[in-house]
């Protein structure tokens, strides 16, 4: 049962990161009519310096999701930072432990 009860928070959990990104609108456009951006990454200005060089250049992908600002987009990024970390903990702990308990039984043996 407590697996199942694991897996339910987890989904809880992942439901609220996604919900309020679903609801949360872009902001209004700033008074010279330009996006309004908070936090510019490397990718915005890279985009900016393609079309720079290259005028008529179109990407040829696009964004599955586009967050509606930069801290949204932030957010995300955090997000995906701190699942791997974990991920990547939970896993070295636990192969830590199952070699401690490993060599613990061989010693008994």
């Amino acid at each position: 049962m407590k697996r199942y009860q694991n897996l339910i928070l987890l989904a809880l959990v992942a439901a609220l990161v996604v919900i309020p990104l679903l609801i949360v609108k872009a902001p209004e456009p700033g008074p010279d009519g330009e996006e309004v951006e908070i936090f510019e990454g490397a990718d915005n200005q890279a985009k900016d310096l393609i079309t720079e060089i290259v005028p008529d250049y179109h990407p040829w992908a696009e964004s599955l999701l586009e967050p509606p600002s930069g801290e949204i987009e932030s957010l995300l990024f955090a997000l995906q930072a701190a699942l791997g970390a974990g991920f990547l903990g939970y896993w070295y702990g636990s192969s830590a432990t199952r070699a401690r308990l490993r060599q613990s039984g061989e010693k008994k043996a």
